[in-house]
C-alpha cells in the first residue's frame, strides 16, 4: 500500500513538473518585439517632452495629424465600396461587367502606386472636370440654360489637392480591396448560394442576406491591414503638396535644418497610430470570433 502511494505521488510530481513551464519556456512566450517597440516609443516621448528640438519639431508636426487621419478615414470608406461593386463583377457572369472589373483591378495594380496618385491627381481629375464642361455645354444647347451653366462652369482649380489625393487612394486601394472581396465571396461554400436560390431567394438577395455577410466576417483581418497600409500610403500624398504630417515634417527639416530630430519624431508618429490601430483590429477581430462562438 506504501508503495503503490509512493508511486502515485512520484506520478504526479513528474506530471506538476511537465506541466510547469521551464525558465526557458516563459523567456521564449514573452513579446520581446512588442517590449522594444513600447520602450523606443517611451524613449522619443521623454525625448519629446524634455529636449526642446523635439518638442518643437512634434509641436510642428502634429497639426497635420487629423488632415492625414481624415484623408485615411474618407478614402478608405470610399475604396470599400468601389472594392465591394468590383470584386462582385469579378465573379459576375455577366461578362461586360467581369472584364471591366478584371480590366480596372489589372491596370491598378501594374503601375506604381506614386504614379498612379500623379495620374489620377493631375491627369484623371482634370480630364473629369473637362468632362463636366463639355457636359454642361451640351446641356446649354439642349435648352438646359441653368444646369448647363453648372456643369460648364466647373474649374480644376476649384478641386483641392486634399480631394485629389482621397480620390486617387480610394482608386487605388479600391482593385486591392476588390480581390479581398472576391477572396471571401469564394471562400463560402457554393452549396449555400444553390440553397438559398433553391428556398426562392435571387442571385442578389442571396448575395445580400447570406453569403456576404459571412465573407465580410471572414476578410475583417484583411480589410483591418488594408486599413494600416493606407494610413502608412498616406505619406505619399505629400508630393501633391497636401498637409499631412509627412508635408509638414519636410517643410520643418527644410526650415530648420534638424533632419534626424523631425524624421524620429515622424517615424515615431506612424508607429503609435498604426500600432494602436493593430490592437484595435485584433480587439475587433476577438469580438467577432466571441460572438459567433455564441
Amino acid at each position: 500500500m506504501i508503495v503503490k502511494q509512493t508511486q502515485t505521488l512520484r506520478v504526479s510530481q513528474v506530471g506538476l513538473s511537465q506541466a510547469r513551464p521551464t525558465t526557458k519556456e516563459r523567456l521564449r512566450s514573452v513579446p520581446w518585439w512588442l517590449i522594444a517597440i513600447i520602450l523606443v516609443a517611451f524613449l522619443v516621448v521623454v525625448l519629446i517632452t524634455t529636449n526642446p528640438d523635439y518638442h518643437s519639431a512634434f509641436s510642428f508636426i502634429k497639426a497635420g495629424v487629423l488632415v492625414t487621419l481624415s484623408t485615411t478615414l474618407f478614402a478608405f470608406l470610399i475604396a470599400i465600396v468601389l472594392g465591394l461593386i468590383t470584386g462582385l463583377g469579378r465573379i459576375s457572369e455577366n461578362i461586360i461587367f467581369k472584364n471591366l472589373a478584371t480590366f480596372y483591378v489589372e491596370v491598378i495594380r501594374g503601375i506604381p502606386m506614386m504614379v498612379l496618385i500623379f495620374f489620377i491627381a493631375l491627369v484623371g481629375v482634370p480630364a473629369i472636370v473637362d468632362g463636366f464642361k463639355v457636359l454642361g455645354s451640351s446641356l446649354s444647347t439642349l435648352g438646359l440654360p441653368g444646369v448647363g451653366a453648372f456643369f460648364a462652369g466647373a474649374k480644376i482649380s476649384s478641386v483641392p489637392m486634399n480631394i485629389r489625393a482621397i480620390i486617387a487612394l480610394s482608386i487605388t486601394y479600391g482593385a486591392f480591396l476588390a480581390e479581398v472581396f472576391r477572396a471571401g465571396i469564394q471562400s463560402i461554400d457554393q452549396g449555400q448560394m444553390e440553397a438559398a436560390r433553391s428556398q426562392g431567394m435571387t442571385r442578389w438577395q442571396a448575395m445580400r442576406y447570406i453569403i456576404l455577410p459571412q465573407a465580410i466576417r471572414n476578410i475583417l483581418p484583411a480589410l483591418g491591414n488594408d486599413f494600416i497600409s493606407m494610413l502608412k500610403d498616406t505619406s505619399l500624398v505629400s508630393i501633391l503638396a497636401v498637409r499631412d504630417i509627412t508635408q509638414i515634417a519636410r517643410i520643418y527639416a527644410g526650415n530648420t535644418f534638424q533632419y534626424q530630430t523631425t524624421y524620429i519624431t515622424l517615424a515615431t508618429m506612424y508607429l503609435t497610430m498604426t500600432f494602436l490601430l493593430s490592437f484595435l483590429v485584433k480587439f475587433l477581430e476577438r469580438r467577432y470570433q466571441t460572438n459567433d462562438r455564441h
